[in-house]
């Protein structure tokens, strides 16, 4: 059977030729002229990769492939671009990019770069891994705990509610939970709900027939459906539009669905699981979430914890992280030199483990072989780690050079200031995309608002 691709840009002349390229090497061709029809074909067909155009209307290839990260697909992207930039490549692959060209390219280019990805594609449908397949990693009494928790509680049928700050993995903890549980069996789904727009979580969620409203011109299993005999994962659930509130406890209560649009409802069984770094209790207080949905979630709560109460377990977590950035990236690195490594373990890690994850993969990206050094980490962190010698003066400027651009900070700024500038300055590469500047940094994106309100009053 022909491997079936998903074709995505916006300019006719080179969707056609890319089409063309593609058709001959034997591949099934479906095409979409910008993100957002490509995001409907992928919700409603299957393929094995896409390949998509950055620059597009209505919805562009990097918010394409994080829509798609969003919603829980895994299909392999491949980007290309005629307008190639270090930016773009980075974003990318930050975002789950398994290739990026440059347009023009050679045939060969690019029949080798969908090649590699349906490789990809395919180890994960055998069942192997790309990455070591452990997905809680450290020794630190917190995370044995952590563990022995997940084990007492993964054989229940219970909703559990995971606490804890941005970027502490609380995804991989439910996705052992969903591992040890008897709906192993099933999938497991996570849903944003930070991430999905308001008028459409609902429809996510429960699914609509044809006809419900405006432009629902087929009907659409909802993830509930979708999640059927397996795991739900709802992350940020804090996020969840209050209205729909009410219609989440119901689910819970009832385990039945009722599509927008449908007269009847639908059994389903699937084992819920909420996650949030937001104080619920407070939400609660303020009104701006249910009582007796927070009652409902809390039967059991497991606190997932910083990585700065768990510093021990950073070499552990760096070689694992290392080592997938290698093989993802095909590059040849051989471990982190000393200097490096006591930059890593002198910084706070605000963004927790994900922030670690993003600065390694950085490195790799941007390492030219051997050990990975000093001047392949951010220079924000190298900054924030250097000491006060006695040579340093106040006004003793440092130019620190990020993804193309060069910003200059004083030796002995405050961390605050340093903060603040490399949000300004990140803002500014992103055009003033904020999700996307909190993913790069590896801060939640209501810091970034927040911060910005400050600068504002």
């Amino acid at each position: 059977m022909s491997k079936r691709i998903l074709l995505v840009d916006d300019d006719p002349q080179s969707l056609e030729s890319t089409q063309k390229i593609l058709a001959l090497a034997g591949y099934e061709v479906t095409q979409a002229t910008d993100g957002q029809m490509a995001l409907e074909q992928a919700r409603r067909l299957s393929f094995d990769v896409v390949v998509s155009d950055v620059r597009m209307p209505k919805l562009g290839g990097l918010e394409f492939l994080r829509a798609l990260s969003f919603c829980g697909e895994s299909i392999p992207v491949i980007l290309m671009t005629a307008f190639g930039r270090v930016e773009d490549a980075v974003w990318a692959m930050k975002l789950g990019a398994v290739d990026f060209l440059n347009k023009p390219f050679k045939r060969q280019t690019l029949l080798l770069a969908v090649e590699s990805a349906l490789k990809r594609s395919r180890v994960k449908t055998s069942g192997e891994q790309l990455e070591r397949p452990e997905l809680l990693i450290g020794e630190s009494q917190v995370m044995q705990s952590l563990r022995m928790q997940i084990a007492q509680v993964a054989p229940s049928a219970a909703t559990v509610l995971l606490v804890g700050e941005s970027g502490t993995g609380k995804e991989r903890v439910a996705q052992c939970l969903h591992q040890q549980s008897p709906h192993s069996r099933g999938r497991f789904i996570a849903l944003n709900c930070a991430a999905v727009p308001e008028q459409l979580i609902e429809s996510e969620l429960f699914g609509f027939e044809k006809g419900a409203f405006t432009g629902a011109s087929s009907q659409k299993e909802g993830l509930f459906e979708a999640a059927d005999g397996g795991t739900l994962l709802l992350d940020e659930i804090g996020d969840m539009p209050f209205a729909l509130q009410a219609k989440l406890l119901r689910v819970l209560q009832e385990q039945e669905v009722r599509r927008l649009g449908a007269t009847g409802s639908k059994k389903v069984d699937v084992r819920v699981i909420a996650a949030t770094h937001q104080d619920l209790h407070e939400n609660v207080r303020i009104g701006k979430f249910r009582q007796d949905l927070f009652f409902r979630l809390e039967v059991i709560t497991l606190q997932v914890p910083p990585l700065r109460t768990r510093l021990e377990d950073l070499p552990i977590l760096i070689d694992h992280f290392l080592q997938n950035a290698i093989l993802r990236h095909g590059k040849s690195i051989a471990g982190i030199e000393p200097d490096a490594l006591q930059v890593l373990q002198a910084h706070s890690w605000p963004g927790n483990v994900r922030e670690l994850s993003n600065v390694i993969e950085r490195a790799v990206v941007f390492g030219s072989g051997g050990a990975i050094r000093i001047s392949d980490l951010p220079p924000h962190l190298v900054a924030l780690a250097k000491p006060n010698g006695p040579g340093d003066r106040p006004d003793k400027k440092e130019t620190l050079s990020e993804a193309g651009s060069t910003i200059s900070v004083r030796v002995g700024t405050s961390l605050k200031d340093v903060e603040d500038l490399m949000i300004r300055k990140t803002l500014e590469a992103t055009s003033g995309d904020k999700n996307m500047t909190a993913k790069l940094l590896g801060i939640n994106s209501r810091t970034i608002y927040r911060k910005l309100d400050k600068r504002s009053e």
